[in-house]
């Protein structure tokens, strides 16, 4: 019980983050029979200046009627977000997402630890620098209960995600510990990735094999690895990054 509810928290602490205006003109006519739904649209269609006379006439409070129905509109698709968002959380505690789990890849974090988290990140996507900060955050706040499994995602508007992937995953075959001191630096100082360069030079500071690494990517040794997690993520319906599966529940954003 006590590692489901730490489940439920990690789960939300990492996707707590989630418009659209829709306006309601309604024109009412004093008579001793009021006109039918058809009849009002016919009457409109054929005489528009009806309408458009009386919002000129009373602009200040056609204004705030639209604004209220905005706000009304907004905070009703907040609330039927938010439900469908638990919902979803529900559906997959009780039946949860299976992504790979490969021991081989090595883990940041306790490889017993109860809850796993699997990462789908773009090196170079700034959002995913974010969800970076959240999840050391996490980390930090649940220690030994939590291990993460990073995957990669690039996107193809970011020139330099593939490479730093590639970069990633050729550097975890010689250590996992250096691939993910390699994650962590990348991500601690993003806006100094600029070119191909960098990657090379932040494989160097992590202590790994710079041309052996450019060996195994121009080999093509990590492509499969690059390949099947976006994949998996597309599988799962991840196509924006960050995105988590945290023991089988998926968080987008």
């Amino acid at each position: 019980a006590s590692i489901t509810e730490d489940l439920r928290k990690v789960t939300r602490m990492i996707g707590n983050l989630k418009s659209a205006l829709i306006a309601t003109v309604t024109l009412g006519v004093l008579s001793a029979c009021s006109p039918t739904a058809p009849q009002m649209t016919a009457l409109l269609e054929k005489h528009p200046e009806i309408l458009t006379n009386a919002i000129e006439k009373n602009p200040d409070l056609f204004m705030a009627s639209v604004q209220k129905a905005a706000q009304a509109a907004q905070g009703k698709m907040q609330e039927n977000a938010a439900k469908a968002e638990e919902e979803k959380f529900e559906a997959e505690f009780k039946n949860p997402l299976q992504p790979e789990i490969d021991e081989n890849r090595g883990f940041m974090g306790d490889k017993s630890a109860a809850i796993t988290i699997v990462e789908y990140t773009d090196f170079q996507c700034p959002f995913c620098s974010r969800g970076y900060a959240t999840l050391e955050q996490v980390r930090k706040e649940y220690g030994s209960k939590v291990r993460v499994l990073v995957k990669n995602l690039p996107l193809p508007m970011h020139p330099l995600a593939i490479p730093a992937a590639k970069h990633f995953e050729a550097l975890k075959l010689q250590s996992v510990e250096k691939g993910y001191a390699f994650y962590h630096e990348v991500f601690s100082n993003q806006d100094k990735l600029q070119n191909e360069k960098y990657l090379d030079d932040v494989v160097k500071k992590v202590g790994g094999d710079v041309a052996r690494v450019k060996k195994d990517v121009a080999a093509g040794k990590v492509d499969e690895i690059v390949k099947k997690d976006m994949a998996e993520a597309e599988k799962f319906g991840i196509q924006g990054t960050p995105g988590f599966i945290i023991n089988g529940v998926s968080v987008r954003g």
